[in-house]
């Protein structure tokens, strides 16, 4: 497969937790957990060896439960890697995101108060410059929130509008009815929405292959705005090899 180069194109290993373990949900779902890793420290550290340059991290028990939770597991994490890690999942105020910056995190990711409280997102923008991406999760393209426990009758398109100039650093989108299936990135949708609203784009959700890999550089190529793809199960299953990803991308990650 002929390699693709981006120069600023990143591609984030993610690790997902619950009950203090890396695991894999499919479409959010609970009941359809994996679990892949017991230390999420040793999976953070092997990440790192072998050369990514960030760390997606998802508090899945702060999504559901609204607050932080796995905060121990995160710090530990942070403190013993050398990686920028980008952090979602149950940060819902100015005084907890300040607390995660305070603690190393590189980069917060906002979600559900973003649908709830724009304004809230905004003032983040301003009090913690070039620190704050917001997640949109959507299925069918209509907003979820809560762990992708609740439904909204919001666009992901005019969700994402509303930090037009706002000082957000990046949107994270993430299709619900492709994530943890392998069945490849909903490419469309994610492609109208940076076409539209110019945030830089990071894709999360379905990337199952090399050729799914292939579609969402192909489409960065196209678009200047798309600036980094997450890859969760498909790390874990061994589908995806890092030393392929990088030959790829051009020895980078």
């Amino acid at each position: 497969m002929e390699a693709l180069k981006l120069n600023d194109f990143v591609i984030y290993p993610a690790i997902d937790l619950k009950d203090g373990k890396c695991v894999r949900l499919i479409q959010g779902d609970l009941k359809k957990k994996t679990v892949y890793n017991d230390d999420p420290l040793s999976q953070a550290k092997f990440f790192e060896n072998t050369g990514f340059g960030w760390i997606h991290v998802v508090d899945l028990d702060g999504a559901f439960a609204g607050r932080s939770h796995n905060t121990d597991i995160i710090k530990t994490i942070v403190k013993n890697t050398d990686l920028p890690i980008q952090l979602g999942g149950g940060i819902r105020d100015i005084d907890n995101i300040g607390k995660w910056v305070e603690a190393g995190i590189q980069r917060v990711v906002l979600g559900t108060i973003a649908l709830n409280n724009p304004s809230l997102v905004k003032q983040a923008c301003r009090l913690f410059p070039d620190r704050i991406a917001v997640g949109i999760d959507s299925r069918d393209g209509f907003v979820a929130v809560e762990g992708w426990a609740k439904q909204s009758k919001i666009k992901d398109l005019d969700l994402a509008k509303k930090f037009e100039d706002s000082g957000v650093s990046a949107i994270i989108h993430t299709d619900i009815s492709r994530d943890g299936l392998l069945s490849g990135p909903n490419i469309e949708a994610s492609a109208n929405l940076s076409s539209i609203v110019k945030i830089p784009l990071i894709i999360s959700g379905g990337v199952g292959s090399m050729d799914d890999l292939a579609l969402v550089v192909r489409e960065a190529k196209k678009s200047s705005n798309i600036k980094g793809l997450i890859i969760g199960r498909a790390l874990y299953d061994g589908r995806l090899d890092i030393n392929m990803i990088k030959n790829f991308l051009g020895n980078k990650c």
